[in-house]
């Protein structure tokens, strides 16, 4: 018994010791896999870590973030570009705050991987004017875009129009500037333009315009070759009439034999 109680009296508090570094195992990531600059936090109700990188001076997206994240804010930091498929490997995130950052433009894999599960991004008081047209097609989140100096133009508008279960954030896009003139300043859905169409009229112009041009230039080469043909013909024959005919040498021989 004394050998049972011994036993006892020491697996006891091993096991509650184990429990406890269990617990805390769940509850708090280890730092290997926090990125550098960031606080992890475990959450219990979303079963994934949330990642606050908040004011880091970061200039770029952390490379191997925890594939269980299903809140990531890189709010206020440096942050130039979303390099394609950056988040793939994100398969259960939620949320994500882009804000306050120094973006410019949005390519067409920038969110792919996340389209099924993200709720909520935001990509406002960024720099951003041009976005791919297919940037936001596949997702279902609640975008917020304030506060960039958008440019519109097709593209920008063939991206809002996949946001049609958002216009709450397609209303509260400006156009700082437009294929339009008439349209900086105002919101974008004012624009009541087919941007595209524009563009391809533009294009088709453009093309009417240099071809006309070619074919001003190959005009110009004939009339100028036939004009200086012309003048070759003409000072050609000017001097076949200066040299002396055969027939006027035959009346001079006629003359002569006369004579004699």
């Amino acid at each position: 018994m004394k050998l049972l109680d011994l036993w006892l009296s020491r697996s006891i508090p091993m096991c509650l010791l184990l429990q406890s570094l269990v617990l805390m195992a769940l509850c708090f990531p280890s730092a290997s896999m926090c990125p550098k600059g960031c606080i992890c936090q475990r959450d219990l109700h979303l079963h994934g870590l949330n990642i606050t990188c908040s004011q880091s001076r970061l200039k770029e997206i952390p490379p191997s973030l925890p594939f269980d994240t299903v809140l990531l804010r890189l709010d206020h930091n440096q942050i130039g570009a979303v390099p394609d498929q950056v988040f793939s490997k994100l398969r259960i995130l939620r949320e994500l705050n882009l804000s306050y950052n120094a973006m410019e433009t949005l390519g067409e894999g920038a969110f792919s991987g996340i389209e099924a599960t993200l709720q909520v991004l935001d990509l406002s008081h960024n720099r951003i004017t041009s976005v791919h047209k297919d940037a936001f097609a596949r997702l279902s989140a609640h975008i917020i875009v304030d506060n960039n100096p958008w440019h519109c133009d097709c593209a920008l508008q063939q991206a809002i129009g996949g946001m049609a279960h958002n216009h709450e954030a397609a209303a509260r896009v400006l156009c700082r500037s437009s294929e339009l003139l008439q349209q900086e300043g105002r919101p974008f859905l004012a624009v009541d333009a087919d941007l595209c169409n524009l563009t391809r009229r533009t294009t088709d112009y453009a093309m009417l315009v240099t071809m006309f041009g070619w074919f001003a230039m190959v005009i110009s080469y004939v009339v100028y070759y036939v004009r200086q043909n012309q003048e070759d013909a003409r000072r050609h024959l000017e001097y076949l009439k200066s040299l002396p005919s055969k027939h006027k040498k035959s009346d001079d021989c006629d003359d002569i034999s006369t004579v004699v």
